[in-house]
């Protein structure tokens, strides 16, 4: 699907020929000097139109203008919440017609707001995105040229790049995400990321590089990363650890790098640990945080800033078998740390841990793990905003205005110390899960002991990284956020973590110890 960013009133917009116009219509409307704003206000005067985010008028072949449809839709007060719920509602019915093949969106009447061009377009792409890859006769995307007409289009030039780089980088994530277990092993994930740096075009020197190394199971045995080894001993698949690192530009090769750290289940079963059968086919989702780590590669590649930024990558299945990680064992983490496993199906934070300590060796200026990791969290804050975790106030603040300018929503849970009593454990350093009560902390918490060496903060995306139901699918969630974080913090923000209280700072001398 192409996308062109054109300037214009809605007067012009109206003499394009298309197969659809979609106008956006705010609350208070201000009509301008043309046809089609005269029958904007012929339809409110007779209530058949609402401002009201969402509501529609469909009209077919109008005299006003040029499209074969034209469709009125309310957007409210012009918020970029109002904007996305006005484009998802009038292009749910585009998608499924074999007729709309060119889209024009005016925001004409809509006030200057930064980030409409960017919302808007995420909006049209989210609805009329098809997953096709596994099956035996794909209904293509039918959608095929989007033009969004604004008035001050080249002052909006930025924000137009950025919102295709994020479209590209979310359907890369979802394609991954949606794929079936059996089409998407830690094998293939990693060659897909392989693949990502290999299609990389730098025409120049001294331009933007980026790279990927695969290791394997010998090299993570090296490592020491023993949590996420036992994680993946119950599988026939063997496990991946994905490092990828993009380079903007010379300038900054030596700069501390933001690294984004992405859960990699392929599947997850529970291990012994067994999930009940409902719903277990969505297991496969259990990757999209390293879905979400690739999504914001692909953007990066396209969009080319002038950053440094680490993808790490984890990636196994999580299957019961005969040399399956049983309740009770007692396992070594990359840290030195011992974990004493007690609920199988609590292996996500496992794989993590050892990616966090390897991320170390980056001397990062922040880390961000991004994980489905509890059913808690989706008890907690549902499948609207995703949890947030962190040890910085700093960095906290600058993902929640990303994902706020995003329009991908994340939400702030405490992180106090007094949460991991229930980790203790008789047998080892810690134990993996802290019973029922506010299960997402408790595994924030868990985290939270391997990674005190820098700015840390935790996404849980479990409720947010897919659909069920009849919409079942992945989301490409928080690629938008996380690609919005890395361009805020282009320039030199440093980032400080809380001050470890006494407990903690002997708890990590020990670790290294």
């Amino acid at each position: 699907m192409n996308f062109e960013l054109l300037s214009m009133d809605l007067a012009a917009a109206a003499q394009l020929p298309c197969d659809a116009l979609v106008v956006l219509v705010p609350t208070p409307f201000k009509p301008q000097a043309d046809e089609v704003s005269v029958l904007i206000q012929d339809a409110l005067d007779a209530g058949d139109l609402e401002t009201k985010p969402g509501k529609i008028l469909s009209l077919y072949r109008p005299l006003q203008a040029q499209a074969d449809r034209l469709i009125l839709v309310g957007a409210g007060t012009a918020s970029l919440a109002h904007i996305r719920t006005a484009i998802t509602s009038a292009c749910s019915g585009v998608k499924s017609s074999s007729k709309v093949k060119n889209l024009v969106i005016s925001l004409a009447l809509l006030p200057e707001t930064k980030g409409a061009v960017f919302t808007a377009m995420n909006a049209v792409a989210d609805v009329s995105y098809t997953y096709t890859t596994t099956k035996s006769k794909p209904e293509p995307r039918l959608l095929r040229q989007v033009v969004v007409a604004v008035q001050g289009g080249k002052e909006m030039a930025a924000e137009f790049k950025q919102a295709q780089a994020c479209i590209a980088g979310v359907e890369f994530a979802k394609e991954w995400a949606n794929r079936p277990a059996n089409h998407s092993t830690p094998t293939q994930l990693a060659d897909a990321a392989q693949g990502l740096t290999n299609s990389f075009k730098n025409s120049s020197k001294t331009g933007p590089k980026m790279s990927c190394e695969v290791l394997g199971p010998k090299e993570v045995a090296k490592l020491g990363m023993g949590s996420f080894m036992a994680v993946a001993q119950g599988t026939q698949e063997p496990l991946r650890f994905i490092v990828l690192e993009y380079i903007g530009s010379p300038s900054v090769k030596s700069a501390a790098p933001n690294v984004l750290v992405g859960k990699g289940i392929t599947f997850d079963t529970g291990g012994i640990s067994l999930k009940p059968a409902a719903e277990m086919d969505e297991m496969k989702f259990d990757m999209s945080g390293a879905a979400s780590v690739l999504g914001v590669f692909k953007a990066l590649s396209v969009l080319k800033p002038h950053i440094r930024v680490v993808g790490l990558i984890p990636t196994c299945e999580n299957m019961p078998g005969g040399r399956a990680l049983k309740p009770g064992d007692v396992i070594t983490s990359m840290s030195g740390q011992t974990i004493e496993v007690l609920n199988t199906d609590a292996e996500g934070r496992l794989i993590l841990c050892d990616a966090l300590t390897y991320a170390e060796r980056f001397k990062p200026r922040a880390v961000v793990d991004v994980a489905t990791l509890t059913g808690a969290c989706v008890i907690s804050l549902g499948n609207l905003r995703s949890g947030l975790f962190s040890n910085s106030e700093d960095l906290a603040s600058q993902i929640t205005a990303a994902g706020d300018a995003a329009q991908d929503l994340c939400w702030r849970l405490p992180l106090d110390d007094d949460y991991a009593e229930g980790l203790k454990s008789n047998f080892a350093d810690v134990a993996n899960v802290g019973g029922r009560a506010g299960g997402a902390i408790t595994a924030a918490k868990f985290l939270h002991r391997f990674a005190t060496q820098y700015p840390w903060a935790h996404l849980d995306i479990a409720g947010t990284a897919w659909k069920s139901g009849a919409n079942k699918g992945a989301t490409g969630r928080p690629v938008p956020l996380l690609l919005e974080f890395l361009l805020r913090n282009q320039s030199a923000i440093t980032f400080t973590a809380d001050k470890p209280t006494p407990a903690k700072a002997k708890r990590a001398v020990k670790a290294k110890g």
